[in-house]
């Protein structure tokens, strides 16, 4: 089997690759860039291209039997301040793909979805799959347009897909520019002694997966012949505030945060149930919370030189 990476050089996307590298597939990443944090890896075919310059080349598909895509430049909270862009550089590319997809035959797509965001405010608690889409952010949005079309695809030209909504992952090679990632942006922030920035009161809760673990769950659904939409979490909510203590007792420096006004598209509480993608593809969080963000530290420790 041969497996296309698209955005295969970011921090979710290379830990797939190296649990899809661990069962021993034939690896393709298509990226505008290298990885950040290591060297490129031996064995794997990459392509430098940018999806939102032109689509993607057919010979990037050729004897490709999944797709994984995971590509995105916007973020929840950049995507409302564009989101013309965020369709033109997100979702326009996304069709593009399909369509290039259809025409080689390629037939297998795993998707990166958002359980964060396509639901808006939750009316349940934990949110299951079938809970109302009222994304209140742009990133949200089209993150569900693309489901639509994958289930299109489906239904007019026979793609088989899964879209894995996510949760908020966490976990080593995490950037540390602060636009995405609140576990990562805060231990960055303590190995260069900054202060830590809370925007609201600290109640907004959230589900952390490690990324090993989501990982490890795009691999199954690389592997099974599974479709539809599956959350992706650790099923357990955790505050902002509780996640401001637990990394200064992991790190050893007690951190007072600097508050900021709440922003709109925060929505208050977000609990992801995982009951189908535990029952469709035998997986579960195996990464407590106060282990990973330590393992985390230590990789953050050693890339700061502390």
């Amino acid at each position: 089997m041969k497996v296309l990476v698209i955005g295969g050089c970011g921090f979710i996307g290379s830990h797939i690759v190296d649990a899809l590298r661990s069962r021993g597939l034939s690896l393709r990443i298509l990226d505008r860039s290298p990885e950040r944090f290591r060297a490129a890896l031996p064995g794997v075919d990459y392509v430098l291209h940018d999806l939102t310059r032109s689509p993607v080349p057919d010979a990037a598909l050729q004897g490709v039997d999944v797709v994984v895509h995971l590509a995105s430049t916007m973020v929840p909270a950049t995507s409302n301040s564009d989101p013309a862009a965020d369709i033109a550089e997100n979702l326009i590319p996304t069709v593009r793909l399909l369509e290039a997809m259809r025409r080689q035959g390629t037939r297998r797509l795993v998707f990166l979805s958002s359980g964060g965001t396509v639901y808006g405010v939750p009316q349940r608690d934990p949110i299951a799959e079938d809970h109302p889409l009222n994304p209140i952010s742009s990133y949200g949005i089209v993150k569900l347009a693309v489901e639509k079309y994958l289930h299109m695809e489906q239904a007019l030209h026979g793609l088989s897909y899964v879209a894995l909504r996510a949760s908020n992952p966490y976990g080593p090679r995490q950037g540390r520019t602060g636009v995405q990632g609140v576990i990562g942006t805060y231990l960055w922030r303590h190995a260069r002694q900054e202060p830590i920035e809370v925007w609201g009161d600290g109640s907004v809760v959230r589900d952390f997966l490690h990324v090993g673990d989501l990982a490890d769950l795009c691999v199954r659904a690389v592997l099974s012949d599974q479709t539809g939409v599956f959350n992706a979490g650790s099923g357990e909510g955790t505050s902002i505030r509780e996640v401001v203590e637990v990394i200064g007792r992991i790190v050893g420096r007690e951190a007072e945060p600097v508050f900021r006004p709440g922003r709109s598209f925060d929505v208050p509480r977000v609990v992801l149930d995982v009951t189908r993608a535990q029952e469709a593809f035998g997986w579960r969080c195996r990464t407590a919370l106060a282990p990973g963000i330590e393992e985390t530290w230590g990789w953050v420790r050693q890339q700061a030189g502390l």
